[in-house]
């Protein structure tokens, strides 16, 4: 904690400086420049030759983005994107891809007259009022984890690993978002047959436009509508915290899953317990949680109010008052911001 004037006042500013970065990403990442210049270094004129836009506005942004240190001038006084910044910026498939971050907050900052309100009156700001900028951004930068990780993670746990492998077996992913999580079990996984339900329509129109594989499918559903004794296994990725209703979501999948199928929640990394010296992943989950998570759980009622930091006591306790008996934390570590439980 910062206790000087001066030190404050200096934290204040370099926050501002960070947001004005932030804020100056989406309009690259939206406007397709940052892909442009992975062709090739570029004036102003040949940026919006390439991608479109305005050579004035173009001008003014390049110039900002390489006072800022993102981008690299040369010689001739083209801009330059380095391949550190290209990849974090317009590589989907890095694990560092982190462009969508960008857009996501400043999905949410578009919101803060319906955050203000709900504040002061305790109501919230529902999913789909964030619209395609929020929801394609949670997409977009869990895909990489979800296509390039969630395999090896799946596989460390062996009799997971082998009740998924059996031909037939059925797989539901509940809260699948855009799918990616239902597809990269479908493709690590050729011989199950895996669904992923989302109560968000758009959200399943964004997984049936990305599914590639012929053993997924998908449909806009609450999960209380799922079936009993259907399926082998049911996960639920990063979506549990966002639930108004958990305990009765995480009944439902009890419900749902065959005798000696397993039922896994992935959900954040957060502390054990809360601690004022949090390190800067809560410092992440606690503004996904001010501006998106929390304010989304409250536009139902009734509502748990979980919020994006959820502690696995919390988990723990919805999951007993479901049916479950306990909860076992998974040994899968380094797995972006996330941890994966099993539920007893």
């Amino acid at each position: 904690m910062e206790t000087t004037v001066a030190g404050f006042a200096d934290r204040l500013f370099q926050a501002a400086l960070g947001m004005t970065d932030l804020l100056a990403i989406h309009l690259g990442d939206r406007l397709g420049w940052y892909d442009a210049l992975t062709t090739g270094p570029a004036t102003p004129a040949e940026l919006v030759a390439r991608a479109g836009g305005d050579e004035r506005y173009a001008r003014e942004w390049l110039e900002q983005q390489a006072v800022a240190g993102v981008l690299a001038v040369g010689g001739d006084g083209r801009f330059a994107l380095p391949p550190a910044a290209a990849e974090v910026l317009t590589d989907r498939g890095s694990l560092d891809y982190l462009a969508p971050l960008a857009r996501m907050l400043a999905g949410a900052a578009v919101q803060l007259p319906a955050l203000l309100d709900a504040y002061r009156t305790g109501g919230g700001v529902g999913w789909a009022a964030y619209g395609p900028d929020v929801r394609e951004s949670q997409a977009d930068m869990n895909r990489p984890w979800f296509e390039h990780a969630l395999p090896t993670a799946v596989a460390k746990i062996a009799d997971l690993h082998a009740a998924l492998g059996v031909p037939g077996a059925r797989v539901l992913d509940v809260g699948c978002g855009a799918g990616w999580s239902a597809i990269a079990l479908a493709r690590a996984y050729p011989q199950a047959v895996v669904e992923g339900v989302d109560i968000d329509p758009p959200s399943i129109g964004l997984a049936e436009a990305n599914a590639d594989v012929p053993n997924v499918t998908f449909r806009a559903a609450d999960a209380g509508d799922l079936p009993e004794a259907a399926y082998d296994a049911v996960f639920a990725f990063e979506c549990v915290h966002d639930l108004p209703r958990p305990v009765e979501t995480l009944a439902a999948m009890r419900r749902a899953v065959r005798p000696g199928g397993q039922v896994i929640v992935m959900d954040e990394a957060v502390a054990d317990a809360f601690q004022p010296e949090g390190d800067d992943v809560e410092r992440l989950m606690y503004g996904f949680s001010l501006l998106i998570c929390l304010p989304d759980g409250r536009a139902h009622t009734p509502s748990a109010a979980t919020g994006t930091v959820m502690r696995p006591e919390t988990l723990r306790r919805y999951a007993r008052e479901a049916g479950f008996t306990d909860v076992e934390t998974l040994p899968i570590g380094d797995f972006g911001f996330w941890r994966f439980y099993r539920l007893l």
